[in-house]
């Protein structure tokens, strides 16, 4: 009766035994109100989920009481335990102490010498290097890993714990930093929820399938602050299944609120499923489009499967792949190139191609002199093979380097464009005018040669029109001011339909549509605040939507709708993605915790990534190109008879479906079927 009187326990409801439902969210909670409390008070600890619908007074209440009985007495027994604890650290500094005097290597740890001396480590940092590479290699860690902001916090970290530090355990990491690291993620996307009933959000639809009917989505939300993973869900058994497939979108949808989704994002393969007529037929204020990104790619790789640019680019693999596998002249390429490489990895086959060649250009003049160097000809194992021949043979073919400009100059600024709309910016009030002027880059290139210029623009219009528009890029580029203010702006009387249907589709009834018209006109003729100078000068330096909000008061009707519509992304992101993580998560082989806990980690992981991938990227590095080239390229790889010394070429790749670059360390070197992530 004594717990009853507790103050949090008008916020639950007791249940059978040591159980109690919250009142909020209606979880149920083992554990009492001690636990419940934890829940209330949204703070990542305990182990326990924070309540996502308590209200704030409630929270902070809750918080005051915990505080107030954290100065607890310590009993006999905590005392007892601290005093082990102190007499276990002396024992591992004892310990020390006689290991420093015969000091053993990493791997003499694991394998003892046997009647040979090995090198020791000559100082503290050589020995903590050493430890490093063998953690590494024994956990096969991919060495990209050493890049990560993560990894150097770490490091930072243990370096200010000392010589005492004890790591955690592999309990410890699963039952209490998961749950805690997990909450702290979660709080952050609630923060980022309240911007959207001013901005609505995008959700996103990333979808995999391979070759053995296997199709996995995961679900993205997107709104102008951030992008959070929200699940993975696999729909191998209903992919085709368009009553399964709405009920899945339906559910998700509710999750964020329809009134607060403005479009969802969907590629080519969602597309084919007619998920799109259901979602826009059960949801008024809904729109749906497709992946920008992904549309550009096919374009690109419509530009590559051309005869003349096919040969272009087989040529230019036929030199690549006779330097890389051939490690000798691949360092004398790499002193001429200052340790650069000749080619470039791309998120996607085709935009590997394109940026490749774009590689070989800038080093032709010096890829002649190496081949033609008294280096490479004192060579005989070089100067006598017919690949050798052959590749000098494509370096003194003008023809082959005109071929390869013309590429190159088709293809740019449609790269250009997948800059643009990649990497989560609100970039659907540009899509528009990007594609228009990419096109218009074709005509004056080809100014004399209509026939190309009609096979490329063929090409494009082919792509835009079945696959890329969507209504909602026409009503941002109307809504745009850098687009609805720019004289030298032909297009806009033709996306004028497409901007009204919008308009019609966010405001159904006449009394949302009321006084309308007069807004839109103080907006085209740039009637009061519209045409301050502080607007005028606003338009080239802040994002759309921001200065809709800024100086769009004076049409409170057409300024919300502009806002929702301009924060809008409509594309999803372009950095590395490793599916197999995923595939190994929706394994029929796990038991529900495994999944549990997975699903947890790469919650986690997913969401790390997005924020250090926005919050990190230079600006000047290039969205497209990852950081390392892939090895089992078309580009490196030779077809036939691989080097067995090329170890890096067993590296498969993640994407049977898509074609989104990655190396699968652990599955080339292993074997997929024997490794377990994170061993579970």
């Amino acid at each position: 009766m004594v717990r009853e009187k507790d103050a949090c326990w008008e916020y639950a409801e007791k249940l059978d035994g040591n159980k109690v439902r919250c009142k909020f969210c209606l979880r149920i909670l083992n554990g009492g109100i001690s636990r419940l409390k934890h829940h209330l008070s949204r703070l990542p600890s305990k182990g326990v989920n924070p309540c996502t619908k308590v209200r704030d007074d409630v929270t902070d209440r809750v918080r005051g009481i915990i505080a107030s009985k954290e100065e607890v007495k310590e009993t006999p027994s905590t005392k007892k335990h601290k005093i082990i604890e102190a007499k276990s650290l002396v024992n591992i500094s004892q310990e020390k102490t006689l290991l420093s005097a015969e000091p053993v290597t990493p791997i003499a740890r694991i394998f003892p010498p046997i009647g040979q001396a090995i090198s020791l480590p000559e100082n503290n940092q050589e020995n903590a290097e050493r430890n490093i590479a063998l953690f590494f290699f024994e956990n096969k860690i991919d060495f990209g890993v050493a890049r990560s902001s993560s990894y150097h916090q770490m490091i930072e970290a243990v370096g200010k714990c000392g010589s005492g530090f004890v790591g955690p355990s592999p309990d410890t990491l699963k039952a209490t930093w998961l749950e805690r690291i997990k909450s702290e993620v979660s709080l952050q996307s609630k923060d980022v929820e309240k911007e959207w009933a001013m901005t609505g959000c995008t959700l996103i639809a990333e979808t995999w399938t391979d070759n053995k009917l296997k199709a996995l989505i995961n679900f993205l939300v997107s709104s102008p602050s951030r992008t959070f993973f929200y699940k993975s869900v696999d729909a191998s058994s209903y992919f085709k299944n368009l009553k399964c497939l709405s009920e899945l979108f339906d559910s998700i949808i509710q999750d964020f609120g329809p009134e607060n989704v403005v479009q969802v994002i969907v590629d080519n393969t969602l597309h084919c499923t007619g998920i799109v007529n259901h979602i826009l037929q059960n949801y008024g204020s809904v729109f749906v489009s497709p992946c920008a990104s992904q549309c550009l790619n096919a374009i690109l790789d419509e530009f590559s499967k051309l005869d003349w640019v096919n040969r272009c680019i087989l040529q230019a693999q036929s030199l690549s792949k006779f330097i890389y596998n051939n490690s000798s002249l691949l360092d004398l390429v790499k002193k001429f190139t200052g340790g650069q490489e000749i080619i470039k990895t791309g998120i996607t086959k085709s935009v590997s191609h394109f940026l490749s060649l774009q590689c070989l250009l800038k080093y032709r003049s010096r890829l002649k002199l190496i081949f033609n160097s008294p280096e490479l000809g004192a060579n005989s194992a070089y100067t006598n093979k017919s690949q050798s021949v052959n590749c000098a043979g494509i370096l003194d073919d003008n023809d082959f380097w005109r071929t390869a400009e013309e590429c190159v100059a088709v293809s740019e600024p449609f790269l250009k464009v997948m800059r643009e709309v990649s990497g989560g910016k609100p970039a659907v009030g540009f899509i528009y005018e990007l594609l228009t002027r990419a096109k218009e880059s074709i005509r004056t290139y080809y100014i004399m040669d209509e026939i190309k210029c009609k096979t490329f623009l063929d090409i494009v219009d082919k792509k835009w029109q079945n696959n890329l528009h969507s209504p909602l890029h026409s009503a941002a580029a109307f809504l745009n001011p850098a687009i609805q203010y720019n004289t030298e702006v032909k297009f806009l009387g033709s996306i004028k339909e497409d901007f009204f249907r919008v308009l019609e589709k966010l405001l159904p009834t006449p009394e949302l549509r009321r006084d309308i018209t007069t807004q839109i006109l103080s907006y085209t003729r740039a009637s009061g605040m519209f045409g301050c100078n502080l607007a005028k000068e606003a338009i080239d330096t802040v994002p759309p939507g921001i200065w809709w909000e800024q100086y769009g008061d004076a049409a409170p009707t057409l300024q919300r709708v502009a806002i929702k519509i301009l924060s809008q992304v409509c594309s999803t992101f372009t950095f590395e993605r490793h599916w197999s993580t995923f595939q190994q998560i929706h394994s029929e082989k796990r038991n529900k915790i495994d999944k549990e806990t997975l699903l947890d980690i790469v919650y986690i992981n997913y969401n790390l990534k997005l924020a250090r991938y926005l919050a990190s990227k230079p600006a000047e590095e290039d969205p497209l190109q990852l950081d390392d080239i892939d090895m089992t390229s078309e580009w490196v790889e030779e077809a036939e008879n691989p080097s067995p010394t090329q170890w890096l070429d067993r590296f498969g790749s993640g994407l049977d479906g898509n074609d989104l670059n990655t190396r699968q360390f652990t599955a080339a070197i292993f074997g997929a079927s024997d490794h377990h992530i994170f061993g579970l």
